[in-house]
């Protein structure tokens, strides 16, 4: 199968610890990276991961706080010492364009490649972005500011030929894409031989879901139905909810349910309070309810 998978830079909330960095990550998908948000420390991160930033074609922004946003100076920064001239797209909430235009005035003027700004609108759940390998969608999250989730839908891979079948009914490599796309064969002789032959099913798309910040919102389980793996914020265990509740975020429980009843394969929980000294305790709450999770950590690689 072709490369999938999502690659954890920081998964810590809004006080960096010396145990987790502020929130970004960096998507693989068939060897085109997109980042989603950039917290401090992302290019050290990248580094040690040995992910090559100069191949972030777009970033994904969920909402203008700092622990999302405040890596973005330093990293596009560096892409202009490394001599990028590929145009960066960073897709965001209308919000970010203030900060953004601060950023490139203050400390990237004269840079030799283009930013280029794609509002969200945050309300509803969009399109945002398409390239031969993958979809891009906007999640509508509730936090204290204007806030998205995304989901990444891989494109539907195509179906495999049988072998046997090419060698038995001649036939010719020009037309091995077409029998993919859902061409039936005939042979000199007239006969055709449908494409359900010719061909074996080809494996499920994957699907992965960025859920931080927000409230517990059981509506956003529409929109999460079976995608492969879902990240979810889970800031606070669960005698910290009402806390949760006054910052707009969730529970390590919250989001497991939020898992379950969206019928995902795979949970990852992250977005870490600083307050909290053992995530065992934020995992143990969310197996319960949901026991394909998994806790986020600085350098993690996920495979789809």
């Amino acid at each position: 199968m072709e490369i999938f998978e999502v690659n954890i830079l920081g998964c810590g909330s809004a006080k960096p610890t010396l145990r987790h960095l502020p929130s970004s990550q960096i998507v693989n998908i068939r060897g085109k990276y997109y980042m989603i948000d950039c917290g401090e420390g992302a290019q050290i991160q990248m580094q040690k991961m040995n992910l090559p930033m100069a191949r972030i074609g777009h970033i994904f922004i969920s909402h203008n706080h700092g622990d999302h946003v405040f890596g973005l100076p330093g990293l596009i920064s560096t892409m202009a010492l490394l001599g990028r001239t590929a145009d960066l797209h960073i897709h965001g909430p209308q919000q970010l364009q203030e900060y953004l235009d601060n950023v490139i005035r203050i400390y990237c003027e004269g840079i030799a490649f283009q930013i280029i700004f794609h509002p969200i609108d945050t309300r509803v759940h969009n399109i945002i972005f398409k390239d031969r390998s993958v979809s891009v969608w906007s999640i509508p999250l509730q936090h204290r500011i204007p806030c998205s989730g995304f989901l990444f839908r891989e494109t539907p891979p195509l179906p495999h030929i049988r072998r046997e079948m090419i060698d038995a009914f001649n036939i010719p490599f020009s037309q091995i894409n077409n029998i993919k796309a859902g061409a039936s064969w005939t042979t000199e002789d007239g006969t055709v031989i449908p494409h359900e032959r010719l061909v074996t099913p080809a494996e499920k798309a994957r699907s992965y879901a960025y859920c931080s910040d927000t409230i517990y919102l059981p509506c956003i389980t529409q929109i999460l139905q079976d995608v492969t793996l879902l990240y979810h914020e889970a800031t606070y265990p669960d005698d910290l909810q009402m806390r949760a509740q006054e910052t707009l975020h969730s529970t390590a429980s919250q989001a497991a349910t939020i898992a379950r009843d969206s019928h995902v394969e795979k949970l990852c929980i992250g977005h870490f309070s600083a307050r909290v000294k053992e995530e065992e305790l934020l995992l143990a709450e969310a197996t319960a309810i949901f026991p394909q999770t998994r806790l986020a950590f600085e350098g993690l690689n996920i495979k789809l």
